[in-house]
């Protein structure tokens, strides 16, 4: 290069090199490998290769830069601010042109491998790196004189302007090029998967394209509409899975594929059905087309994930517990009957065994304990709950049947959450009085205006998260025992314990319909959480330890638990409290991520084969714990950290309930 090119530096890479004057900013970036992005191929339509001039003397560069440095703002640049205004100092690098020397930065927003901030503290980045992008290019017309086809055209378009090896077409896509071209004048924007393959065209300039991440739970799916350009969670749904007709919890949906012809076939119609609802439903939102989602990922626990997959899941009613596949997969939504763009692609991520599924490698993936020396327990609190625990040296697995009882259902007063529900609890020790907090009012039942602000919901039910609290704070006042035990003899002191045949119950609420805790309720927790709290001891067994160092609780349910009260009422082991916390969904995040970050699903497919599998069913030791976990907190366990943050009562022998005359109530 001769004196007078000119010295760019880019930052936030650092990347420089000189260039003669006049040359194009996008051009030099690209020529140095900067990260810039671009669907339009230069032409000042899509605003993504916007960059900022730094002005003043950077001495540790060499460089005196200016504004005046690029050229004046271009007639496309003007075009283009009129419909989409540049920010102060902003330039199309595809438009300016080099005239001195200069430092630019390449924003965030503008680079292509940028990262997803993602909210939690302890939360990894996602790296942007879709594997669907758009890319605009103009094809010459067809000429009597050159027998090349359309397709033949575009794909020479394709590699002139964007450095494509030979691509494959889908046949959808094929279908509808002619039309397209010509509606667009020649002008199509393309939608390559992978780098290899065309699976979306459309006539003219169109910068839309969007991925979904769904997590389909036992009794909820929820689906995230992603702008894979941007990275940003453009809408969200979740509905009620109708396959709860068929059976609440897992195992049922395997004995009513077994004994209904067809069963299994309904039922992979049923959620199909249901993932089409969601995927309109957020297209609506974001008010997008839903053609243009051209990317779904998708993860479920193993029996979700093959009938999802049209596959009878009836081998995993049984031992072995045989998977029809562990490995990812990777389809064509049209293969799963899905209502979304016919070139749209679906990635299923991996199994981990029969009863630990692709839910499991997303939480895995979100919350990557493997990059960590803390012994980290990951819980996805549900119907079945899936267990992870490990560090960088080792990572076990397994899954335990806690049923639906923590959802609120087998609950006397038990619902999904929803407005009206139940959800925070605290009783007075010395009253026994309750006040509560339901979904969608920040007020508490004893403040003034409570009963206005739920006048139109009303106070309907107990949700999950309700549930934990009104037992664990039952626990605390003295209500219950050690053993989970309502005490009768309280019913002296307090009204709101009242006789129910042999047992006794708790009202919660003393409404037209009063809302009770009742024997049997807190037996049904008491038998979900020794089945969580067994699994997860199972594990520490395999890896020889006493205590963990993190927990994490996920999952919808798992999300909203105050963490006190999980560990009150021992659903899970002893920790410091300050590094017990909320994952939120992490199934869902990890299923986001795998949406967003190419890199990501080699990454976890990889890590699924270091997973120690550990089978409860086949565990000798699983009922002992299960039995010892029946106690509240627990039978033995000391949980010296929960001590030192909650008071917890002395132990006292299980109380005398109305017509016992001692004896235990069915079922204790």
């Amino acid at each position: 290069m001769s004196d007078t090119d000119a010295l760019v530096v880019f930052t936030p890479s650092g990347k420089r090199g000189r260039f003669p004057r006049g040359t194009q900013l996008l051009q030099a970036a690209r020529s140095l490998g900067v990260d810039v992005d671009s669907v339009c191929g230069g032409r000042a339509l899509c605003g993504r290769c916007q960059v900022l001039v730094m002005e003043g003397d950077f001495a540790k560069h060499g460089v005196s830069s200016q504004a005046d440095h690029l050229s004046p703002l271009s007639a496309a640049e003007q075009s283009f601010a009129e419909r989409r205004p540049l920010p102060a100092g902003h330039r199309l690098s595809c438009s300016a042109q080099i005239c001195g020397d200069l430092v630019i930065d390449v924003p965030a927003s503008s680079q292509v491998h940028r990262q997803v901030v993602r909210k939690a503290a302890d939360a990894h980045p996602i790296t942007l790196d879709p594997l669907v992008h758009l890319h605009y290019v103009e094809v010459r017309e067809p000429d009597m004189h050159d027998p090349a086809g359309d397709l033949q055209r575009l794909l020479e378009a394709l590699n002139r302007e964007w450095d494509f090896a030979p691509l494959r077409c889908d046949l959808g896509v094929l279908q509808t090029l002619q039309a397209a071209l010509r509606r667009g004048a020649w002008k199509v924007t393309v939608a390559v998967h992978a780098r290899t393959q065309i699976i979306g065209v459309w006539p003219g300039f169109h910068d839309r394209v969007y991925g979904l991440a769904v997590d389909v739970g036992s009794t909820t799916i929820a689906a995230h509409l992603c702008n894979l350009e941007t990275g940003e969670v453009a809408a969200s749904s979740g509905a009620m899975n109708p396959q709860i007709r068929f059976g609440e919890d897992l195992m049922s949906r395997v004995s009513y594929s077994m004994m209904h012809a067809g069963g299994a076939q309904q039922m992979t119609e049923a959620v199909r059905g249901a993932l089409d609802t969601l995927a309109a439903d957020v297209a609506h939102q974001a008010q997008i087309e839903v053609t243009d989602i051209l990317e779904m990922t998708v993860v479920g626990n193993p029996i979700m994930h093959h009938l999802l997959l049209g596959i009878d899941p009836v081998e995993l009613g049984g031992a072995p517990f045989a998977l029809a596949t562990d490995s990812a997969l990777g389809l064509r939504a049209s293969e799963l009957g899905l209502k979304l763009n016919p070139g749209t692609r679906v990635y299923t991520l991996p199994c981990i065994a029969g009863h630990v599924g692709a839910d499991a490698a997303g939480m895995i993936l979100a919350e990557r304990p493997d990059l960590s020396d803390k012994l980290t327990l990951l819980v996805d609190v549900g119907t079945n709950a899936e267990i992870v625990l490990g560090n960088r040296e080792r990572l076990l697995a397994c899954s335990s049947p806690t049923g639906p009882a923590f959802e609120g259902a087998q609950i006397s007063s038990g619902q999904r959450a929803a407005p009206g529900a139940i959800e925070r609890v605290r009783i007075d020790p010395t009253t026994l009085e309750a006040k509560f907090k339901v979904i969608g009012c920040d007020l508490w039942s004893d403040q003034p205006g409570f009963a206005a602000a739920v006048a139109d919901s009303g106070v309907t039910g107990i949700c999950g998260s309700g549930i934990i609290e009104v037992i664990a704070e039952m626990y605390l006042a003295g209500i219950i025992s050690q053993d989970g035990v309502i005490d009768g003899e309280l019913a002296a002191r307090s009204d709101r314990i009242v006789p129910t045949g042999r047992t006794f119950a708790y009202i919660v609420n003393r409404g037209a319909v009063p809302l009770t805790v009742t024997q049997n309720d807190v037996r049904a927790i008491q038998l979900a959480k020794a089945a969580l709290y067994a699994g997860v001891r199972l594990l520490m067994d395999h890896l020889g330890v006493d205590t963990v160092d993190r927990i994490r609780l996920a999952g919808a349910f798992g999300s909203h638990i105050d963490v006190k009260y999980a560990m009150v009422l021992g659903m899970i082991p002893d920790c410091d409290l300050f590094n017990v916390s909320s994952a939120g969904n992490a199934a869902g995040t990890g299923a986001r991520i795998a949406l967003l970050d190419n890199a990501s699903r080699k990454t976890i497919e990889q890590l699924v084969k270091r997973v120690e599998k550990i089978e409860t069913a086949i565990e000798p030791r699983f009922q002992a714990h299960f039995v010892a976990a029946m106690g509240i907190p627990h039978s033995t366990a000391a949980y010296p950290n929960l001590r030192q943050a909650v008071r917890l009562p002395a132990p006292k022998a299980a109380p005398v309930r109305a017509g016992s005359r001692g004896r235990r109530p069915a079922g204790a």
